[in-house]
This record gives structure tokens, sequence and C-alpha cells, in this order.
């Protein structure tokens, strides 16, 4: 649902890619796993637009959900992790 919302105006992306984050991060779906479900949609829609006799160069434009789809889950990875004595830990190793 997100790509098919990334560049609607009516509604607002961020929310649907939080929603979708959520879900991946409570699945424990990996960056790899999105990566791959995101290269499988966009062939089927580039078989679809050549179907139709249409470029599938406005594909492209939808990296940038992919993108934002990665960071919004880099950063929840991120804030996942227990912040105690995280950056003596980063500093000095366990010790």
């Amino acid at each position: 649902q997100v790509i098919l919302d990334y560049f609607a105006p009516a509604r607002t992306v961020n929310e649907s890619i939080d929603q979708f984050v959520n879900r991946a991060f409570l699945a424990d779906l990996s960056v790899s796993q999105i990566l791959e479900m995101h290269m499988e949609l966009m062939d089927e829609f580039s078989q679809q637009l050549k179907l139709e006799g249409r470029s599938d160069e406005i594909l492209l434009d939808y990296r940038l959900a992919l993108i934002d789809i990665i960071a919004h889950l880099c950063e929840m990875y991120r804030r996942s992790i227990p912040r105690d004595n995280l950056a003596l830990d980063l500093l000095y190793g366990d010790t």
C-alpha cells in the first residue's frame, strides 16, 4: 500500500510508512527481506506496464519509497538497542 500511496497527495505517506515499518519490525523482517519484496513488486509493476505498452521508467521514482522505508526501519532498529551504557561500551568495549 505504501508504494501505491507514495506520490498521492491526499494521504500522509509517513503515516503509511510508519504503519508498515511497525508491522515489519514486529514480524522481525530484515532490511534485505524488505528489499527483496520491493524488487519483486517493481518487477510485477514493470511487467504490467510493458503489457500495456507503457514505459517502466516511472518505477525509478519508487526507489525513494524504498529508501524511506529502509531509513524508518533502521531507525526503529536503532531505537530498540538498550541505551544502558551503550556509549561506554562502544568507546571501551565490554570490560
